[in-house]
């Protein structure tokens, strides 16, 4: 690693994490119900959703939770009640992220038990935050073979920390989509990598799990991360738009950069992570 990273030490490095992951670890918001989707418990509906849902077919809620699609099987039927309830979340101004785009919905992880998160159906990608649930997002750290790493800025017109810093790559898991393949299309999309050029990435791993207010509802995220040093000859260049500057800074840089919270709060989490994991070496 190149000299400058001596400027701080895995010390350093693990008091920063420590404080990104206790920051990315919040309650929902007040009056904010348990969900249960199909019989299984999901996520959090958040107030204003609900009283937008509070009439609506296929919905019910008391004092202590809220229900989805109770009675429905798993698949079509479930499925369409979740398209009814996104649709009547978007006409009710409930859901300022609304992309056209299916993603999974995932039972919640259960309390004090290791059993693995289940599919129960799919739903627009702009009301997992409103109604809490789980989403599955995977990161690229793109290094140089001098150490130093790729990083990208957001656009002004992205709905959640618009400008701020990321990592080079970071998007959210489709619906029915593999992981490593939604690595490959969001390393194509935000960084114009070839799946050539990323060959040489780690298998992705799921360093923490966001658990974050938003003004529209509650972020639930596990994130999920894959390092790689691309080829000499690769300079990464976005191709979707949603980001607005490429650089390639030194390990002190981004130190400073970090403590300076620069970076958005997911894209400190990984990138801490990462440069505490290369001062092993």
């Amino acid at each position: 690693m190149q000299k400058s990273a001596f400027f701080f030490n895995r010390l350093n490095l693990q008091t920063l994490l420590t404080g990104f992951l206790k920051r990315a670890n919040q309650e929902p918001s007040a009056g904010s119900l348990p969900l249960f989707i199909g019989g299984q418990r999901c996520g959090w509906l958040f107030p204003g959703a609900a009283e937008a849902l509070s009439s609506l077919s296929g919905v019910r809620l008391d004092a202590a939770a809220a229900h989805f699609g109770d009675n429905l099987p798993h698949g079509e039927p479930l499925d369409a009640c979740l398209a009814d309830i996104a649709s009547t979340l978007k006409a009710a101004g409930c859901t300022p992220g609304w992309r056209n785009e299916l993603l999974d919905v995932w039972t919640a992880p259960a309390h004090q038990t290791d059993a693995p998160p289940a599919r129960v159906g799919a739903i627009e990608r702009g009301v997992m935050r409103p109604l809490g649930l789980t989403t599955r997002a995977v990161h690229l750290s793109g290094w140089s073979k001098d150490g130093r790493l790729w990083v990208a800025r957001r656009s002004l017109t992205k709905a959640t920390d618009p400008g701020m810093w990321d990592t080079l790559v970071g998007g959210l898991v489709g619906n029915l989509e593999d992981p490593d393949l939604a690595l490959v299309r969001e390393s194509d999309e935000e960084a114009g990598l070839d799946a050539p050029d990323i060959v040489t990435r780690t298998p992705l791993r799921t360093i923490a799990h966001m658990r974050r207010q938003l003004p529209e509802g509650f972020q639930t995220e596990a994130v999920l991360t894959s390092e790689c040093v691309l080829p000499g000859h690769v300079v990464p260049h976005n191709r979707d738009g949603e980001v607005m500057d490429i650089q390639l800074l030194d390990t002190t840089t981004l130190y400073q950069m970090l403590k300076e919270d620069a970076f958005t709060l997911e894209a400190s989490i990984v990138i801490t992570e990462d440069l505490w994991q290369r001062t092993q070496h």
